[in-house]
């Protein structure tokens, strides 16, 4: 095609313009495209982590939503749970980044909740300080004194990155 063929064209493909009459108000411009549809998210529960591996040191219990348990009833854990503590702290370092939380209660004190609140922390804090000797960085590790719950144990849970609190579904004493 030459080039007067071309201009021919392209005139013909652009849409005549209709004038308006003066009494009526100017169109207003065509509406921006509606944004895409939002991405469609499972509703359902979110995937279990992988379980840890097998041999994890002795009176650690691994619970069914990845927890580890131990059963602590003095303020601390005591030479050999401080062992197997900082075992796992060298394990959940070596692991994937993420934050490890420690649940604490206590089946102390069932009459006043401040002071069972307080013998929880202060057994969250020793556990703590043993997974930081084993290496476990303090700044990856949050702590939950949960206090006296019904029914009254004294258990320390020790949730890798990933893993359920075996202690959401219980509420605390009215």
């Amino acid at each position: 095609m030459t080039r007067r063929a071309l201009l021919l064209a392209a005139l013909l493909a652009v849409p005549a313009v209709r004038a308006q009459p003066a009494d009526e108000p100017p169109m207003p411009p065509d509406p921006a495209p509606a944004p895409p549809d939002p991405a469609r998210l499972n509703g359902g529960p979110a995937p279990l982590p992988p379980p840890p591996p097998a041999g994890w040191p002795t009176g650690a219990e691994l619970q069914g939503g990845g927890a580890l348990r131990l059963r602590i009833t003095g303020p601390g854990p005591d030479a050999a749970q401080a062992r197997a503590i900082e075992e796992i702290g060298r394990r959940l370092a070596a692991g994937p980044a993420g934050r490890v939380t420690v649940e604490v209660q206590v089946s102390e004190h069932p009459r006043d909740v401040s002071l069972a609140r307080r013998l929880s922390l202060a057994r969250a804090q020793a556990v703590k300080a043993a997974l930081v000797a084993g290496g476990l960085e303090a700044t990856r590790i949050d702590l939950r004194p949960l206090g006296r719950l019904d029914p009254p144990a004294d258990l320390v849970d020790i949730l890798p990155p990933g893993a359920r609190s075996p202690t959401a579904p219980r509420e605390r004493p009215g």
